[in-house]
Formats: C-alpha cells, sequence, structure tokens
C-alpha cells in the first residue's frame, strides 16, 4: 500500500515482507533495499543502519520492536523500516495492534509533515504515546505496591516488587532504541532535521518516557531496600529471640542434666522437700538470668507488643 503526502512531495510505502514480490520491486531501487531486505527478512529484534553515500543517499534502515508482552519473551511485534528524505517504507506493521492509536489523526498530522523523516516521527511519536499509556498502568500498580509493602509486607510482596523491577527493564529496553534512532537520523540526515516540530514533539516524549522510567526505577530501588532491611532486621530478631530463649533455659537444662544422672549416691534423692527446693532454685535461677539480660540490655524489645502500623512487626 503506498500512500503520498504533503502534495505528493513524500510517500510512505507499506507492505509484507513475505509479499517477495513487493519486496524485489524495491531492490531495483537502490542496493540498500536489497542489504535491508535480506537483514530483516528474518529479524526478530531491533536493528539499526545507515548510508551517507552522497548528499542525496542518506539512508537509515533497521527493525524495531514496538510490542512486547511483559511475561512472554517471545511474544513481540518487530517492524522494519527503511527512510530517505522523500520515502519512508514500513513492512510487518500492523497498527490496529497499538491501543489508542487513531490512524486518521496520524496521517493528518503525516500530511503536515513536509518530509518523509518527519513523517517518520509521527509514527515513532504515536509508538511512544502507547508507551507512555501503557507506563501510566505500570504506574498505578507501583502505586498499590508501595503501600502493600507497609500493610502486607511478605514473600509474595517481595516477588511483586521484583516483577515490578523486571517490567522496568523491559521497558526500558524498548525505549532505548527511540533513543538511537533520533540520533542516527540526526547523524544521517543533518541539523536541519531538529528543526521540524513533529521530531521535536517526538524528541520530547522519548524524553518524558525516559525519565518516567529514571523516577521508577529509583523508586523501585528504594522499595528493595526497605524489603533488604526488613528482612535483615526480621533475621536478626529471629536469632536474637532464639539466642534469648536458649539462654534463659540454661538453668533448667543444667539441673536437670545433674538431678538426671543415674548415680547410686545422689542425697538429694533422699530429701523431704528436694522437689520443692529444686523448682525453686530453677526458677530462682531462671528470673536471676532474666533480670541480668535485661540490666545489660540484651531483651532489646523481643517482647514488646510490635504496632499494626510497623513495617518490624
Amino acid at each position: 500500500m503506498e500512500h503520498t503526502f504533503h502534495s505528493s512531495q513524500w510517500k510512505w510505502i507499506e507492505f509484507n515482507m513475505k509479499d517477495d514480490i513487493h519486496a524485489k520491486e524495491l531492490t531495483k531501487k537502490h542496493s540498500t533495499y536489497k542489504k535491508w531486505t535480506d537483514s530483516v527478512k528474518t529479524n526478530k529484534m531491533n536493528l539499526l543502519e545507515m548510508y551517507t553515500g552522497t548528499a542525496e543517499e542518506e539512508i537509515i534502515w533497521g527493525s524495531l520492536v514496538y510490542i512486547q508482552d511483559l511475561h512472554e519473551k517471545q511474544e513481540r511485534r518487530v517492524f522494519h523500516f527503511y527512510l530517505t528524505r522523500n520515502e519512508l517504507v514500513t513492512a510487518d506493521l500492523n497498527l490496529n495492534e497499538l491501543d489508542y492509536l487513531d490512524v486518521k489523526a496520524m496521517k493528518e498530522k503525516m500530511h503536515q509533515s513536509e518530509t518523509s523523516i518527519e513523517g517518520f516521527f509521527v509514527l515513532i511519536g504515536e509508538i511512544m504515546a502507547y508507551f507512555l499509556k501503557e507506563i501510566d498502568k505500570f504506574e498505578v500498580r507501583l502505586r498499590d505496591l508501595i503501600w502493600d509493602v507497609k500493610e502486607r509486607n511478605n514473600t509474595k510482596t517481595l516477588d511483586r516488587t521484583a516483577n515490578a523491577d523486571h517490567e522496568l527493564l523491559i521497558w526500558k529496553n524498548l525505549i532505548i532504541p527511540m533513543i538511537e534512532i533520533r540520533m542516527a537520523v540526526e547523524e544521517a540526515f543533518g541539523d536541519e532535521i531538529m528543526e521540524q516540530p513533529q521530531y521535536k514533539r517526538t524528541k520530547r516524549r522519548i524524553t518524558r518516557a525516559r525519565e518516567l522510567i529514571r523516577e521508577y526505577e529509583e523508586e523501585i530501588d528504594a522499595l528493595l531496600d526497605l524489603e533488604s532491611v526488613v528482612s535483615t532486621h526480621r533475621g536478626n530478631e529471629i536469632m536474637k529471640t532464639l539466642t534469648v530463649i536458649t539462654t534463659l533455659f540454661t538453668p533448667v537444662t543444667a539441673f536437670g542434666a545433674i538431678w538426671g544422672m543415674n548415680f547410686k549416691h545422689m542425697p538429694e534423692l533422699e530429701w523431704k522437700f528436694g522437689y520443692l527446693l529444686a523448682g525453686v532454685l530453677i526458677v530462682a535461677s531462671t528470673f536471676i538470668l532474666y533480670a541480668y539480660l535485661k540490666k545489660k540490655g540484651w531483651m532489646g524489645d523481643i517482647l514488646s507488643v510490635r504496632s499494626k502500623k510497623s513495617f518490624f512487626k
């Protein structure tokens, strides 16, 4: 499918890479067309190359992942592009898969674009708008997670935090190629491209998305640090509690070991009040040991009642 824009000054050609006939027709125009089709025909990842033979032959081409499932690695959508000063060629691009995209409005913007380069940035800008909408959904989930860390801090919450961190990495991985394309266009076509309004708008969208990701990364890092502090504190409390319990039961263990011996001559066995004396001795020694630990401050707050709003309950 071929579209012409801005009084036929530039055109946009869409086709399916499986259409060998159309691909062969393109290769007759310029040697780089064949290089492009050969390099992207089976490519399922981001790719970017350029050719700057003469002032009239600046060309960039490659592939771009524009949809990536957050849970399945292989569930992605890739389209391929070939860009000159007066022609934009895209292959395997399905705009209907981009939620929120108004194709009619996008083409109106392309009609207002003076060059195919600016038209290409209209397309990139719409993909970035889709990214930003999805990042907004992530923000809602992150806000819920921030409060769940306080209200229901457990392994499940920690797992959700790690998943959120992984999702940010995916969005970052999708945005980095956009940054590279913007820089490559500047390199290939010169500074005058930077003055075009659609280029400026898309550049700001890329910058906004990058800044959002950076801020969310800091929030996730703070959550993970908080989780680490809480987990470390809980581990220390558990070890301290076990140590105190073991220490307090030392008198019971010691006296039980002594009176549990099977020696023939043990005078305590004949005492009338031996059982009572043993009980009093055990309780008294345990209390004295407890008082000593308390005075030294080694009991900490293991017997204190935790607030329901505490991170360390």
